[in-house]
């Protein structure tokens, strides 16, 4: 696991940070407008500890399993954390899921969104909810369709009772992010939501110019990943990386 120094995360944070501030001010936003979430998929306690200690408190988990794994200390030791399912999610992980986080990024189908509206209506817990639009129409990708995001998002609402904060996307590989964040500004308007996830440490900025809210950034924060330990079952195949 990488060593990760107090100074070291302190001034890549600060880094980000101000990265995201002067964005936000040439693209004429309001300061603190956009929301990071520092992604620590696969990274253990003992990493994302400096990175809590230098201020930063809205996290993103890639699986359900590895955030149940880490999550409970950490929130023991810092009771303000809010943490942000950015991973693929499968139907019988719902209960989990409500439970453990505060906002849940990859709404995709109707199968999870019933699993979804029955824990929180158990639980009495009301994560955030972004839709997952696959705006690259990526067959290995989770994700609904672009056409077919304003009529699911409808039938969250309509049919399962849920309130639609948001939309969430991953730009293709090799592809120009600019387009798809644009795709996905103008689905989220005539939709009427006000939230876009999207964004991650190679494209926040420009993320930020197409309206993002919230950017998801792990490895300008966190530097190289770590390999993924194959003891930790995926909820589903797919790849949320910041």
């Amino acid at each position: 696991m990488p060593d990760l120094k107090p100074d070291d995360v302190q001034s890549r944070l600060a880094a980000v940070l101000e990265r995201i501030r002067a964005k936000e001010a040439a693209s004429g936003r309001p300061d603190s407008s956009v929301e990071l979430i520092a992604v620590s998929k696969t990274f253990g306690v003992d990493e994302i500890r400096p990175v809590i200690a230098a201020g930063q408190r809205r996290f993103g988990e890639n699986r359900v399993q590895e955030a149940q794994a880490k999550w409970p200390l950490l929130r023991a030791e810092t009771a303000d954390i809010e943490l942000h399912l950015i991973g693929p999610l499968q139907s019988n992980k719902a209960k989990e899921a409500v439970a453990l986080f505060d906002a849940i990024h990859t709404v995709d189908r109707d199968k999870i969104a019933g699993a979804l509206a029955v824990e929180i209506q158990k639980q009495g817990r009301v994560p955030q909810l972004f839709v997952q639009v696959n705006t690259g129409l990526e067959p290995q990708k989770a994700g609904i369709g672009p056409r077919e995001a304003a009529a699911f998002v409808e039938r969250c609402r309509a049919v399962h009772g849920l309130a639609i904060d948001g939309l969430m996307c991953i730009p293709p590989a090799g592809e120009a992010a600019g387009p798809h964040f644009a795709l996905l500004a103008k689905l989220a308007a005539e939709i009427g939501v006000e939230n876009l996830s999207m964004g991650m440490s190679g494209d926040f900025e420009t993320a930020i110019a197409f309206g993002a809210t919230h950017v998801r950034v792990g490895g300008a924060i966190f530097g190289s990943r770590p390999p993924i330990v194959s003891a930790v079952a995926p909820d589903e195949p797919g790849d949320q990386a910041g």
